[in-house]
């Protein structure tokens, strides 16, 4: 790959394009509200339009720091811009990049990772689709005929995701696994014991804010070491 192509040609054009996507995918998720408001003049008091962005920002206000900086390692600027316009992000375009990524042979967070990452992403946004399609069509038929088994197991399927990628990357770094999970069940039982009730709105948030950063401190950590190890 030409570097000097890939950062003062490729990336740069990512980036405008990038942005004039994401305002647009912005603009276009007002419309439904807008249509509703504007053509069938169904308008909820200014009040009830506080209260809900108060309590969605509360829910997901988190994510809205935690998922870019966590995930961009893996993503690269390309898949970023992609994945946060396409939505489906850790169950998903995470796991699609990162297998990419494995099976074509490169390292994540380089030039060719981000590359690699951007095209097993927009796979995956054009398959998405299709079932998409597929599902809003037959998607009730083909549910109601699996068996009760089948349907219960689908449950499984978003912490089956989550612990393959897990492992994927517990195997090359055991040891900052290992504190990363320590660190995420610390929290996860702080959380069901109440022990984060002093925090306002919904407290799952601290969960994931304290697993992401004290993940990549403890990251930090282990890596000066190994340098200092090597360096003996």
């Amino acid at each position: 790959m030409n570097n000097e192509y890939y950062s003062k040609t490729y990336i740069p054009s990512i980036v405008k394009w990038g942005k004039i996507t994401m305002l647009l995918g912005i603009i276009t998720c007002f419309c439904p509200a807008i249509v509703i408001s504007v053509i069938y003049g169904y308008m909820p008091p200014v009040s009830a339009i506080i209260a809900g962005t108060i309590s969605q920002m509360s829910v997901s206000g988190a994510f809205y720091v935690v998922e870019p900086i966590s995930y961009f390692p893996i993503l690269g600027i390309p898949g970023t811009y992609l994945t946060f316009l396409s939505g489906n992000t850790s169950n998903m375009r995470v796991p699609c990049s990162s297998v990419a990524q494995e099976a074509a042979g490169v390292e994540m967070g380089t030039e060719k990772g981000s590359v690699i990452s951007t095209i097993g992403i927009a796979v995956s946004i054009i398959v998405n689709i299709v079932i998409l399609t597929v599902g809003a069509i037959a998607g009730n038929a083909i549910i109601n005929a699996m068996p009760a088994g089948v349907k219960d197991a689908l449950n499984f399927l978003l912490p089956a995701l989550y612990g393959a990628v897990f492992g994927q990357f517990a195997i090359a770094r055991p040891k900052l696994a290992g504190v990363a999970v320590v660190i995420a069940f610390g929290m996860n039982w702080l959380l069901k014991n109440n022990f984060l009730s002093f925090l306002p709105g919904t407290p799952s948030y601290a969960v994931i804010l304290v697993a992401v950063f004290g993940s990549i401190f403890a990251g930090r950590v282990l890596y000066k070491k190994e340098l200092t190890d090597d360096a003996k």
